[in-house]
């Protein structure tokens, strides 16, 4: 089975096998039966008579066994076998059956789809039973059922938003601290941030029973209690400090960890507490030099820690080893460590300047072409080093080919060309050879550059400006470099003064340093996302990751809906809806902000206002019928992998009045009828009736315009 074989021909043996009073070969029956019973639902039900008997076994380790593997049967009507055994096992003396008890309640919440559990006949777990049982079982005496109550509690109740702390649970979980694992301490410790404590007396009595796991050897505890620390202190910024000052040790330690995964987490959030207290690790800059055998991406975290820990007192040392790996054999680390030290350079320029200066004289051409986009870079931001990196660029054409290399040196020579004497001539080579340039963004470069030097220095550069816009007008192929020539030629025939006005906008005071936003970031404004993977991919990715993730709408586990990329569509599909126009005068928003999780709790809450029958023939095409809906800016919520039985869709629309239209696609077999259901948050008939007809047109385009039945609810009252 581990190889890939197929047994499950053997499926009857195995459970005859499993009536042993063997523990080890229970368990292998246990595993075989697990990962068999999706294949085999009906043969399934063969185990669970044993299973059950196990259940009143004397050794708690076959007890706790049977739960479990009851719990891992996933098939349809095993929640009725499962109700009498999970009330004894959340009763047992033995801690081990109430630990699988406990986890067993959630997963059966799971594939029921609700709480509405009947338990033990008479005794009915609906109306909040099974969760006051749960919330019971929180005082339970061995630790790990405590902390797996936590977890069912918060599964269960998901959509009211999970488990809730109040005072009396969040002192008692603060009292078991000291009986939890690592693993239970940071799940209690993050549980505690739903609570707010009522008076300044018991946060600082709460504070102080976190202080001791400040110093915990388990990083995750110690990330857990600072996270608690910064939340419950929130408007107290100075015990928000002392805490980051007091993390600083174990997070430094992590650091250095030979554990790359928790080296890079660690170094994420030491960028994220430099953020409110610069220079806070200044005294151990040391610990972010680079080893040779990390992997590249430390290397470049460790790197931007670097950049910002800079003083006056450490910025040699800083440079130096910055230096030493700009000539590694990593073009990429090389290149990072040069925009290191540029980064530096905004601050102490005549220093850096000089590094990059001797960069290159090694003519290796990742490295002056990194270095030449640096210097670009600093012309701008920096305009008193202005001078010195015109003295360093003569020579750097012969090395760099590279496309954003050729673009940063033309640039240079068009904007300071009257301070670098050979500027026209340099120019001059690239204008000869224009036509066996391959990047189109360096002929578009070399045009605007040329053209702002002939403004400076017109009698060297007359000529070859001419050839270069006659070439571009007449011979170039790429229409945005053929465009941007014909508007420089006509901008000159309206005149020099007109063209200074447009390419030489006023430069700035070289006495001038940079002018940055240094002011500091409050703790606050990033608190909440210490501790979590927003730190690690950045706010914004890990908004987009979050908004894409899937959502299961459907009841129980039958299928799996999954977000889908939008996807092109042919142009056929584009003219046969062309030729359906929009009925009535709905103006629908193209690209409403409706996450997955949002239209399950909007779709949960509302009555169905229509249903469509349209008869289907054929496989769906979801990518098709995905594009098309977004041409009438429909959009797609969540689909059903493709070839699923049955198949679904949910579709979001949201018209110019703020109705929410919330759609269903259900398809129970090819070449049936596809089922539509229509939800809407506001009771408009006439809107309703026209983001039908909006669907049903795109519908009809891949259905070859079969006749369509419509059928209202009462909700509307449509006619």
């Amino acid at each position: 089975m581990a190889q890939g074989a197929d047994v499950s021909g053997l499926f009857p043996e195995m459970v005859k096998a499993g009536a042993v009073p063997d523990v080890v070969q229970k368990k292998l029956v246990s595993f075989y039966v697990r990962a068999q019973a999706p294949r085999q639902p009906q043969l399934a039900l063969l185990a669970v008579n044993s299973l059950r008997k196990d259940c009143a076994h004397p050794s708690p380790a076959v007890r706790g066994l049977a739960l479990r593997t009851m719990c891992d049967l996933r098939m349809p009507g095993i929640q009725e076998y499962l109700q009498q055994p999970l009330v004894c096992g959340l009763r047992d003396k033995a801690s081990y059956v109430r630990r699988a008890a406990v986890l067993g309640c959630a997963k059966m919440v799971k594939l029921q789809g609700d709480c509405e559990i009947l338990m033990a006949g008479a005794l009915c777990f609906a109306d909040g039973a099974l969760v006051n049982e749960l919330y019971s079982l929180l005082r339970d005496q061995d630790p790990i059922v405590v902390v797996n109550c936590l977890r069912a509690l918060e599964e269960i109740l998901k959509k009211e938003g999970g488990v809730v702390i109040n005072k009396p649970i969040a002192h008692h979980l603060l009292n078991r601290m000291p009986d939890l694992d690592q693993w239970g301490q940071s799940e209690v410790l993050t549980f505690l941030l739903r609570y707010k404590p009522r008076s300044e007396d018991e946060l600082f009595d709460i504070l102080n029973l976190l202080d001791a796991y400040l110093k915990s050897s388990s990083p995750s505890v110690v990330m857990a209690a600072t996270k608690l620390f910064l939340v419950l202190a929130r408007e107290y910024p100075d015990v928000q400090a002392d805490v980051l000052v007091r993390v600083k040790g174990p997070l430094l330690s992590a650091c250095t960890s030979e554990s790359r995964e928790l080296c890079f987490t660690a170094l994420c959030h030491v960028r994220q507490i430099l953020r409110s207290l610069p220079g806070h690790f200044s005294s151990h800059y040391k610990k972010f030099f680079c080893s040779y055998s990390e992997p590249h991406y430390i290397k470049c975290q460790k790197m931007e820690v670097l950049c910002e820990l800079v003083n006056d007192e450490n910025v040699q040392q800083v440079l130096e080893e910055l230096k030493g790996y700009c000539t590694d054999v990593s073009v990429e680390l090389a290149q990072g460590a040069i925009f290191a030290i540029a980064n530096i350079a905004r601050t102490y320029t005549e220093q850096c300047v000089g590094i990059l200066t001797e960069l290159l004289g090694l003519q290796q051409e990742h490295i002056t072409s990194a270095v030449v986009r640096a210097f670009r870079d600093l012309a701008w931001l920096c305009p008193q080093c202005t001078d010195a990196v015109c003295q360093a660029l003569p020579g750097c054409e012969d090395t760099i080919q590279d496309s954003e290399g050729k673009q940063a040196l033309i640039w240079l020579l068009g904007t300071h060309g009257e301070k670098i004497p050979n500027a026209p001539y340099v120019l001059e080579d690239f204008v000869e050879n224009v036509k066996s340039e391959t990047f189109p963004a360096v002929r578009m470069e070399l045009l605007t550059a040329l053209l702002r030097l002939f403004l400076a220095r017109p009698a060297e550069c007359q000529d070859m400006l001419g050839r270069l816009l006659h070439y571009c007008i007449e011979e170039e192929q790429d229409m945005a470099v053929r465009d941007r020539a014909l508007f420089y030629y006509r901008l000159l025939q309206a005149g020099v003064e007109a063209v200074r006005r447009v390419l030489c906008s006023p430069k700035s005071d070289p006495s001038l340093g940079l002018l940055g936003d240094q002011s500091k970031q409050p703790v606050n404004a990033w608190a909440l996302e210490f501790n979590t993977l927003a730190t690690v991919y950045g706010r914004e990715r890990w908004a987009l990751a979050t908004a894409q993730q899937p959502s299961l709408v459907s009841e129980g586990n039958k299928e799996i809906l999954e977000v889908h990329p939008d996807t092109p569509m042919s142009e056929g599909n584009k003219e046969l809806l062309k030729a359906h126009p929009d009925a009535g005068s709905l103006s629908l928003i193209p690209d409403v902000s409706l996450t997955a999780e949002q239209f399950e709790k909007t779709w949960l809450s509302l009555d169905t206002s229509c249903q469509l029958s349209l008869p289907w023939c054929g496989p769906v095409h979801a990518d098709t019928i995905q594009t098309a809906l977004r041409v009438v800016h429909i959009q797609t919520i969540a689909m059903s992998k493709a070839g699923a039985q049955p198949w679904k869709a949910y579709l979001s629309a949201q018209d110019d009045s703020g109705c929410l239209f919330l759609t269903e696609l259900l398809l129970q077999a090819a070449d049936s009828e596809l089922q539509v259901s229509v939800k809407q948050n506001k009771a408009k008939p006439e809107a309703l009736q026209s983001f039908i007809s909006a669907l049903r047109t795109v519908l009809e385009a891949f259905l070859l315009n079969l006749p369509i039945k419509v059928g209202f609810t009462l909700t509307q009252g449509l006619q």
